[in-house]
């Protein structure tokens, strides 16, 4: 007799296909949310079946009363819509089956508690307590750590597989460097989670690294870049990021022959904090800044734009014009790369776009109970978006642009002996 899919196996394959799908824009990552919280009802009513029964799924014992009958589809109101869930049917039973997760009553499931019940199951870090209370709050009554933990128990393995695998085959055009602040453990300041990622010289997005930064000290980001080198990462051409002083440091040691380019967008803001909160200048300065680097065909060309922005602004806003002055080489490094490339290459925005999911995702839950916690939930997101992002798409010349940098790269410099 041929076997029926289970109706919990038929979820998991949608969201398979929710996974393998387009970009990786809010509404896909809300419907991810939603399926999970389908997948949670939906264990919960097959545990609670095979429990009544005493008996799994096509198990056969000698002492058995009732048998499974199919399902009927049960329409489960939540305060955001509904969810289909199909219940369990049993015949031949000497009492009735009557589900506790999704009783026969009209109260309105809330699906942003249950959603963060999804997530403490991915992350296994929730304990029988939150459980307890996500549960009730969601108004499922009682629900079973072993089918929360269940839903998602491959997840923490698949995030520590991750950090360990090689990158040896990875070689990168751009490194992106960023951090997000987010409440790590039940007590204490937000703590820095430290993200890597980049574009490969074949023009791909790869995820590289997510782990815990306390504080964004130097010290942090060496161990990030020790630990990327230790898996066989070899040094990027260019890494781009913000202006942390540590953060320029350490970059400057790990990856001493990359280009680096300071985040235009930031360096931006930095500036426009130093003048004084006054709309027309601020568009003024903005226009000018933007029309240097979008104007140029050479980091020189945009320089010697930057620097006439500079003296312009040193008689009335002299912070500001410091500011724009300091390190101002490295706002320009992306110009010596294919001219289509340029907005993608000088700044951190697309990183900062997929920090914010993180972010956005992680407010149902409050405070994570530990590193561990956070650092798979924190990956799992961000590994959601970068899988569905598009790539580079490199054209022809812009391989043999960028295959000539690599090679010059390469080659020995004066005064090197070759071996």
């Amino acid at each position: 007799m041929e076997r029926r899919i289970a109706p919990s196996a038929k979820i998991e394959a949608a969201i398979e296909q929710v996974l393998l799908a387009g970009p990786a824009d809010p509404d896909r990552i809300a419907e991810l949310g939603r399926l999970g919280a389908q997948l949670v009802l939906q264990r919960a009513v097959e545990e609670e079946v095979a429990a009544f029964l005493g008996r799994a799924r096509y198990e056969r014992t000698p002492e058995a009363t009732g048998s499974r009958n199919g399902h009927r589809p049960r329409r489960v109101q939540t305060a955001e819509g509904e969810l289909t869930v199909a219940m369990p049917q049993v015949r031949d039973s000497l009492t009735r089956f009557v589900s506790s997760t999704i009783p026969d009553t009209k109260a309105i499931i809330r699906t942003r508690p249950l959603e963060a019940l999804v997530i403490g199951a991915y992350v296994r870090g929730l304990s029988d307590r939150d459980i307890e209370s996500l549960a009730h709050e969601a108004g499922l009554g009682t629900i079973s750590r072993t089918t929360v933990s269940g839903v998602c128990r491959e997840l923490r393995d698949r995030y520590r597989a991750f950090r360990a695998r090689s990158l040896a085959e990875i070689r990168l055009l751009a490194l992106f460097l960023d951090a997000i602040y987010l409440p790590v453990r039940p007590e204490g300041p937000k703590e820095g989670v430290l993200v890597a990622w980049g574009f490969t010289v074949e023009g791909q997005r790869v995820l590289l690294d997510v782990c815990l930064g306390q504080r964004e000290r130097q010290e942090d980001w060496l161990e990030l870049g020790r630990g990327l080198t230790a898996r066989g990462l070899r040094g990027p051409l260019l890494v781009v990021a913000d202006g942390a002083p540590g953060l320029i440091r350490a970059i400057g040691e790990l990856w001493p022959e990359a280009e680096r380019q300071r985040c235009s967008v930031h360096r931006l803001r930095n500036v426009l904090a130093k003048l004084p909160k006054r709309d027309d200048l601020h568009e003024r300065v903005r226009a000018a800044y933007w029309a240097a680097l979008d104007g140029a065909t050479s980091p020189a060309e945009a320089e010697a734009g930057l620097r006439a922005l500079v003296g312009s602004l040193e008689r009335e806003y002299p912070s500001a014009a410091a500011c724009l002055a300091e390190d101002l080489p490295a706002l320009t490094v992306h110009l010596a790369y294919p001219s289509r490339l340029k907005r993608r290459l000088r700044s951190t925005n697309l990183l900062e776009r997929s920090l914010e999911e993180v972010r956005r995702r992680t407010k149902v839950i409050g405070r994570f109970p530990g590193e561990t916690s956070c650092l798979t939930l924190a990956w799992a997101v961000m590994d959601l978006v970068i899988a569905g992002a598009k790539g580079l798409g490199l054209t022809l010349p812009e391989r043999h642009a960028i295959a000539v940098i690599v090679a010059d790269r390469a080659a020995p410099r004066t005064g090197q002996r070759v071996a």
